[in-house]
């Protein structure tokens, strides 16, 4: 298995069962975009193979220490990458390189080498983010549940720019070409903030950063869980409807058959009785055209049951689905769900194919149904003229 690969799970799975709720910053998301922009960097500065899978495991590493606590971080998160990269059988000059380049994430510690200027770069691509306010107030909130920091508006907006204009500087050539541009912009926008707050005071401050702190982070991601839920409520509430009118077609046309079999045909080889032959054939037909079209509308598709690795990747299969993977072990179908829960654009993603190959298919069971119905009323009408036609030619 690809070490990196590996390497990946491995955090994820360890942010996951030991990360405290309280680090809204420094998670598995933080340490995805750090991943991210050490990847990109590694390209624009043609790093080779094999510093490249260092620089990535560092990346993947750096901030695992937080799984026990905020202090000495890192040298905890050094401590957890040798372990990871012995049971690799990894030797001490790989796992030495690894390690100087998580000891290179430091505040403070200035890059000696090429790789250490890109993970420091990296570290700190959000600086160059066009949602920088926002995200920072995710660290802010952080800092107030794990070390009791509270800062004001003003105060937050007045350590930031602090931060990005006196503690910090890119080292690597393309981030001081493409990312230092907008880390300016960043800076000349918290100096506006920090006008209106010293103009306007608090009342600034909680109408305007506040809202937009909700409206970036928590109202979006709380509105499209509930509208994710209501609709998959309602898709399965009238995909039990639909099955139930199904089953009172085929209950009722059932029983016209069965009152029909035992009744009407045993009476039809009477001389007498001849002319009720065409309306009861009338009448069964219909009832079995009926019950036909009520199967098809309940009847469920087989679906392949596999998936391949690829496919993850690639995001081409919906795991939100049984028929996608009940034939898969357990072992690759956990790795699957692990992959989907480290992607949100996936995840979201699976959850609207799920809720629009629903939807296909209650169009299709109500498409049928209607047909059913239409069969069912055209055949009773048919029959009752059938049988009063019978009954006035009959000489009756």
């Amino acid at each position: 298995m690809d070490l990196i690969q590996t390497a990946e799970d491995f955090v994820f799975t360890l942010y996951k069962d030991n990360l405290l709720d309280t680090y809204t910053y420094h998670n598995f998301n933080h340490t995805q975009k750090v991943v991210l922009a050490a990847k990109k960097l590694a390209e624009k500065e043609e790093v080779e193979a094999e510093e490249l899978e260092i620089l990535l495991l560092a990346a993947w590493f750096h901030d695992t220490g937080y799984v026990k606590g905020f202090s000495d971080h890192e040298q905890q998160g050094i401590l957890i990458a040798q372990d990871f990269l012995q049971n690799w059988n990894k030797d001490k000059e790989f796992i030495g390189k690894v390690t100087q380049l998580i000891k290179a994430t430091e505040v403070g510690h200035e890059p000696q080498n090429h790789l250490e200027k890109i993970i420091k770069d990296a570290d700190y691509a959000h600086f160059a983010s066009q949602d920088y306010i926002s995200i920072c107030q995710l660290l802010r909130e952080e800092w107030k549940l794990t070390q009791g920091k509270v800062f004001t508006d003003l105060e937050w907006m007045t350590e930031n720019r602090r931060i990005l204009v006196n503690c910090h500087r890119y080292f690597t050539d393309y981030a001081k070409e493409n990312w230092q541009p907008i880390k300016d912009q960043n800076i000349f926008l918290l100096h506006k903030e920090i006008q209106k707050l010293k103009g306007e005071g608090d009342g600034f401050s909680k109408s305007k950063l506040n809202k937009k702190k909700m409206e970036k982070l928590e109202r979006p991601e709380r509105g499209i869980d509930t509208m994710f839920r209501t609709t998959l409520n309602n898709h399965t509430r009238l995909s039990e409807i639909a099955d139930s009118k199904a089953n009172i077609l085929l209950s009722v046309n059932a029983i016209i058959i069965s009152i029909s079999l035992s009744t009407l045909i045993p009476k039809l080889d009477s001389p007498g009785n001849m002319h009720l032959i065409m309306p009861t054939f009338t009448l069964l037909m219909f009832s079995v055209v009926s019950i036909i079209f009520a199967i098809m509308s309940t009847r469920p598709k087989v679906t392949s049951g596999v998936f391949t690795r690829k496919d993850i990747e690639d995001k081409k299969v919906n795991l939100l689905f049984f028929g996608n993977f009940y034939k898969m072990p357990l072992t690759e179908y956990e790795w699957a769900v692990n992959e989907l829960m480290k992607d949100r654009e996936y995840l979201y993603n699976s959850m609207i194919k799920d809720l629009y190959f629903l939807g296909i298919v209650l169009n299709r069971k109500y498409k049928l149904l209607r047909i059913t119905y239409t069969i069912f009323m055209l055949g009773i009408i048919c029959s009752v003229f059938a049988f009063v036609w019978a009954f006035k030619n009959s000489g009756f």
